[in-house]
């Protein structure tokens, strides 16, 4: 076995947030005309482990699943995707829904969130025993979601951060703000506090200049791009900051790119830009996420890393439900292709 084979299959991310269950109207049916809905489970952090562990790299959840069926489900949904689930905890009433009401053409997609009183929501400190959790793991993967949900979830978020600290295990996390759940007083105040035991933050323009106040009168893109994640990570003692980038033709067609400064070797880089078809855009910035952290993780410099992760994300507009399903063999393929789709025989 080679060398990076033995790197990814050592080295564990452990991801905490809450998993949803997702009902869409079939197609591009909205809501009020559609008389069935699918159903698939996701959430951000959940849809990282998924991509990770197709990558081949281990990957755990830790989460709250209601103790009946419904959580059951969810469990047998995140192990088809070879996600670690021993470390979940059980209990409370309910799973957290979301609703999703997909674009078409000149029409956005929707999502309403049934969420509130959830058994993650409502997680309690002994839920989560964090020296167990980290025992193995080499890196750590939160989403301003999950401190969107409550004091208590940022409570439990902030314990396992001190853990992280303590075991010098890096943290990732994507800002991902969403201001259906909290107010951008609320969304800054509380990643304030949180960022301080981040290594690689991964934002877009707009929610830099919104949560944080940081942004740049420059008007060529890589010059103000490099200006806004310098910033960042000066502010914040970041040793990379990532950002996601995403032109929007239509609901159906799609610019995606991103790019990443590392404070350490003091590089800014962007990746190529990938103009996609969607089958289904949820999760593409959680696939872009899990292609930071395993590049990282693979000790890639600071170009193949984004580069890595542009691809998953646009690979990931290709896909039904909301987790990539492809191997790291896959990504990669994308990543080094000239865009063009030939069938494979």
């Amino acid at each position: 076995m080679n060398g990076e084979i033995m790197n990814q299959t050592t080295r564990k991310t452990v991801v905490f947030g809450e998993v949803l269950l997702r009902l869409s109207p079939p197609g591009a049916e909205r809501f009020v005309q559609t008389s069935s809905f699918d159903a698939v489970f996701g959430g951000a952090e959940a849809n990282a482990a998924a991509a990770l562990a197709g990558f081949g790299m281990p990957a755990s959840v830790v989460t709250k699943l209601p103790a009946n069926e419904i959580g059951s489900a969810c469990l047998a949904s995140l192990r088809r995707h070879d996600t670690d689930t021993s470390l979940i905890a059980r209990g409370g009433d309910r799973i957290g829904i979301y609703y999703l009401e997909k674009g078409a053409s000149l029409r956005p997609s929707k999502v309403i969130y049934d969420r509130r009183g959830s058994s993650f929501a409502q997680s309690l400190r002994e839920d989560y025993d964090w020296e167990k959790i980290f025992s193995d793991a080499s890196a750590f993967f939160f989403t301003g979601i999950t401190p969107a949900l409550g004091s208590g979830v940022r409570e439990i978020l902030s314990d396992a951060l001190a853990v992280c600290r303590a075991k010098s295990i890096p943290v990732f996390c994507d800002v991902n703000y969403r201001p259906t759940l909290w107010t951008i007083e609320e969304a800054s105040s509380a990643m304030e506090l949180l960022l301080p035991g981040v290594s690689t933050l991964v934002i877009n323009e707009e929610h830099a200049a919104l949560l944080f106040g940081v942004n740049s009168d420059r008007q060529e893109d890589d010059t103000r791009l490099e200006e806004i994640a310098k910033r960042l990570a000066s502010r914040y003692d970041l040793g990379r900051v990532a950002l996601t980038l995403r032109l929007s033709e239509s609901s159906d067609v799609n610019v995606v790119s991103g790019a990443l400064y590392d404070a350490k070797t003091d590089r800014f880089v962007r990746s190529r830009s990938y103009r996609v078809g969607i089958v289904d855009r949820i999760g593409g910035g959680d696939a872009f996420s899990a292609g930071l952290i395993y590049g990282s993780l693979m000790g890639w410099d600071a170009e193949k890393t984004v580069g890595f992760a542009a691809a998953a994300n646009a690979l990931k507009h290709s896909i039904p439900g909301d987790a990539l399903i492809a191997s790291a063999e896959e990504v990669e393929a994308l990543m080094l292709s000239d865009g063009t789709v030939r069938l494979r025989r």
